[in-house]
C-alpha cells in the first residue's frame, strides 16, 4: 500500500468524490455474454473498476459474495483486490467482530494477506473483540452503528435505560476508541431523520452509508444532511444501482455514466 488509508479517502474527498462501488458481484445478474470466461465473477469486476476508478472515491468488496465459491471464490476475490488503483480506498466489507485472538487472526487476513486499506465490523461483543483491528494505525475500521436493513429496529434502535438509543451508544463508543483516528461507522442512508439528528456526534469519525438506491436512500437528501452540518467526511456505498443498470455489452459504459452523474450531484449540492 502506497498511501496511509485515511490520506487516500481524505484526498478523495477533496476531489468531491464520495461514490463507494460496492462490489456485491452475482454471478446471476452479470451480463450472460461474461459466462464463457473461466471467471466470469472476476471479468465483470475487471471491467466495472476499469469504467469506474477515475470517479470511485472506494471500492468496497461484500466477501460473502466469494466465500460461497470457495476456493475459486478467494481467487476471484484476490485478482479483484490487486485490481484496484494503489490510491483508491479498499473496504474488506466483512462485519466482523469476535474473541480476541479469532480478531486477531481476522484482522491478518483482512488487512495483511489480502491487504484491503479498511474494514466494517460489528461492535457486539464490545471493544476487546475489535482492538486486533484498531491496533493497525494505518488502516481504517468501519463500525456498525445503524445499519439500512429492516432489522436495524431489532436491536440498534432500541432505548437504553440512560435514555439513549443503543446505536447512539455505539457511535459514544467508537468516538473514544478513535484515539489514532482511524475509526468511522456505517449509519444507512435509510435512517435520514437520525442522520440529520446524530451528525453533530459524528465529530472525526468516517461515515460508511449504505442504502441509496435499490434499498431506497436518496442520495439528494444523504449528501445536504452532510453539506448544510460541514462535513465531508461521508462515503455512499452503491452497488446494485451501479453495477446492473444495463445488462448489454455496454454495461460498462452505463455504470461509467452513472458514477459520473453521482458525482455531479453530489459536487453540485455540496458547493450550492
Amino acid at each position: 500500500m502506497t498511501d496511509n488509508s485515511v490520506k487516500k479517502i481524505l484526498r478523495a474527498f477533496g476531489e468531491y468524490k464520495h461514490v463507494c462501488v460496492g462490489l456485491d458481484t452475482d454471478i446471476r445478474k452479470i451480463p450472460n455474454f461474461l459466462l464463457k470466461y473461466s471467471d466470469p465473477v472476476f471479468e465483470f469486476n475487471k471491467a466495472i473498476i476499469e469504467a469506474t476508478k477515475n470517479e470511485a472515491a472506494a471500492y468496497k468488496i461484500n466477501l460473502a459474495f466469494y466465500e460461497k465459491d470457495g476456493s475459486k471464490g478467494f481467487d476471484s476475490l484476490q485478482k479483484t483486490v490487486e485490481l484496484i488503483p494503489d490510491n483508491i480506498l479498499t473496504i474488506g466489507d466483512a462485519k466482523r467482530g469476535d474473541i480476541g485472538n479469532t480478531s486477531q487472526m481476522y484482522a491478518k487476513s483482512l488487512f495483511e494477506h489480502f491487504n484491503f486499506d479498511s474494514v466494517t465490523l460489528n461492535p457486539f461483543m464490545g471493544f476487546d473483540s475489535l482492538q486486533p483491528f484498531l491496533t493497525y494505525e494505518n488502516k481504517i475500521n468501519f463500525i456498525l452503528a445503524l445499519t439500512s436493513n429492516p432489522g436495524a429496529q431489532d436491536f440498534e434502535k432500541l432505548k437504553l435505560v440512560s435514555g439513549k438509543y443503543l446505536f447512539q451508544e455505539v457511535i459514544e463508543k467508537v468516538n473514544s476508541w478513535n484515539t489514532s483516528k482511524n475509526c468511522g461507522i456505517v449509519f444507512g442512508a435509510t435512517n435520514i431523520k437520525e442522520l440529520s439528528k446524530n451528525i453533530n456526534s459524528f465529530n472525526d469519525l468516517l461515515i460508511l452509508l449504505p442504502g441509496v438506491g435499490t434499498q431506497g436512500g436518496s442520495l439528494e437528501e444523504v449528501v445536504n444532511v452532510f453539506h448544510e452540518n460541514h462535513n465531508e467526511r461521508f462515503l455512499i456505498n452503491v452497488s446494485r444501482a451501479l453495477l446492473y443498470a444495463d445488462s448489454s455489452s455496454f454495461f460498462a459504459d452505463v455504470s461509467n455514466k452513472t458514477i459520473r452523474d453521482y458525482n455531479s450531484i453530489i459536487k453540485t449540492l455540496s458547493q450550492d
